[in-house]
């Protein structure tokens, strides 16, 4: 079996690594996946773009990309993987270059009719007054083009804004004001052409945040998730409705927020999410009775067809 499945992989690079602010967490996600499919008898190399030289990669027949953040899920590497023929993991350039940017995202979903907060782009000079005038309090201030919750803030009262506003334009110059969601927060991660059980997420902390994501101990990740049956199955049909909406494919992971009137809002999209031990895709597929070997190999298999 592992002999076939050496042979049908061929040479496989697992990218992980990169330059961009979650370079950290893709060192740990990339560490796990070629671990697995190093178990799993697949020919797997690591390959880190802050320390090989690009053309190295004509030496695969495919890769596993766990790049997270800007170069490698915002479309670029997977631009340079389309010029030099060679098949990857994921969704291909226009939906990471979508999905990176988080109001480009929103704009799609609109577009297709599909709930998520209202926001406004955040200009340096902005007036706070009449922001808040506008969406309310509380806000999430967010860079628009970072993963893992970098950069991002709560917002309880005006004059916090510009504070908040600096710390997120210290990581992008490209900043948004949204709307916060009161209510449960809930990840969807999507394997193929379905959705994996949906996460409920509960944290002391004031939102979902860089630290509650990969350094806390007190978050706590619960599936089943809680929603009546009825309720999770429409919540799926949302993710897979807003995963499509930007032509994503392969694997991802939808963010969603539910009001206390029982409403669904859809926060953004992770088109590389996260395969460290805190990561919720794998925690998803174990429900599902996919063990996390069974899952890798289930998202490299993708790039066989």
């Amino acid at each position: 079996m592992k002999d076939s499945l050496r042979t049908k992989m061929g040479r496989v690079g697992v990218l992980f690594g990169g330059r961009s602010g979650e370079r950290t967490i893709s060192l740990q996600s990339g560490k796990a996946v070629l671990d697995s499919l190093l178990r799993s008898g697949v020919q797997a190399e690591p390959w880190d773009p802050a320390e090989m030289p690009m053309e190295s990669l004509i030496e695969f027949d495919r890769v596993f990309i766990v790049l997270h953040g800007r170069g490698g899920e915002d479309g670029c590497i997977q631009g340079a993987l389309e010029w030099l023929g060679i098949p990857y993991t994921g969704s291909g350039v226009l939906a990471s270059a979508l999905g990176m940017n988080k109001a480009r995202t929103k704009q799609v979903w609109m577009a297709q009719g599909l709930p998520t907060p209202a926001y406004r782009m955040l200009e340096e000079g902005f007036d706070a007054e009449a922001l808040v005038r506008e969406l309310g309090l509380p806000l999430m201030i967010k860079p628009i083009h970072e993963g893992s919750s970098l950069g991002m803030s709560k917002v309880d009262q005006a004059g916090q804004l510009i504070n908040a506003w600096q710390q997120a334009y210290g990581c992008d110059r490209h900043v948004m004001a949204e709307q916060y969601i009161q209510g449960q927060e809930f990840t969807v991660p999507i394997l193929g052409r379905s959705a994996l059980p949906v996460i409920r997420l509960q944290t002391p902390h004031r939102f979902y945040d860089f630290e509650a994501k990969y350094q806390a101990n007190d978050t706590q990740y619960i599936v089943p998730c809680g929603l009546a049956a009825d309720q999770e199955q429409k919540l799926q049909e949302l993710a897979i409705k807003a995963f499509h909406a930007v032509g994503a494919k392969g694997w991802g992971r939808i963010d969603v927020m539910q009001n206390q009137q029982g409403e669904f809002f859809l926060l953004e999209i992770n088109t590389v999410p996260g395969m460290t031990d805190h990561s919720l895709v794998p925690m998803a597929a174990r429900q599902a009775g996919i063990d996390f070997d069974a899952l890798c190999l289930r998202i490299l298999e993708e790039t066989l067809s």
